[in-house]
């Protein structure tokens, strides 16, 4: 063998090489851009996106919304009128009552809450053009296998700029994804 193949056979068995690491790589690269570009990581105004796992008994809701549509902004409140309203929404959703209505039959009974919005606290600067607002909402649920919907009616009420709601749902009968647009109010998975 002469010393231009022998290089080129080197050279194809190192390209062979990293291509499994080179595929790896480019793999992350879209499923990032992925990420960013769909599902819940996209900043849309009128949409909120929600992920509910129900696991053993404990149901978790949970929230990511772009500040403007709950609020109707989403900067730091800059009125006296901004601030009760931004207070308003934090002390709403902590409370956690009446946003979300499972089946009467599974039973759920609210556990935690807990909501991060760090443009509306005290002293809560900007960050960028965008600020969205994520929520965690746990119920502890009496009878889980009698949960196959949501009625988001207490949300959709009180946050009418609102228009449409993507969720994913993973539930010991599977995994699902779902969604509704106004003047739908129930979200629905499974069978």
């Amino acid at each position: 063998m002469n010393s231009r193949s022998s290089v080129l056979s080197a050279l194809v068995l190192g390209l062979a090489a990293l291509l499994p690491a080179a595929v790896v790589a480019a793999g992350a690269h879209a499923h990032s851009h992925a990420h960013a570009q769909a599902g819940h990581g996209a900043h849309e105004h009128g949409r909120i996106g929600l992920e509910v796992a129900l696991d053993g008994q404990t149901l978790t809701i949970g929230l990511e919304a772009p500040l403007d549509s709950l609020l109707g902004f989403e900067r730091a409140p800059r009125t006296e009128a901004e601030k009760k309203a931004a207070q308003a929404l934090l002390e709403h959703l902590r409370a956690g009552q009446g946003l979300f209505a499972p089946d009467a039959a599974a039973q759920c009974q609210p556990v935690s809450t807990t909501v991060d919005a760090p443009v509306l606290q005290a002293g809560g600067a900007a960050q960028g053009e965008h600020a969205d607002l994520e929520a965690s909402f746990v119920l502890r649920c009496a009878q889980p296998q009698a949960l196959t919907a949501i009625d988001l009616g207490g949300l959709l009420d009180r946050y009418r700029r609102i228009t449409r709601v993507e969720a994913e749902i993973v539930t010991p009968a599977g995994q699902f994804k779902s969604g509704l647009k106004r003047p739908a109010r129930v979200l629905r998975w499974g069978r």
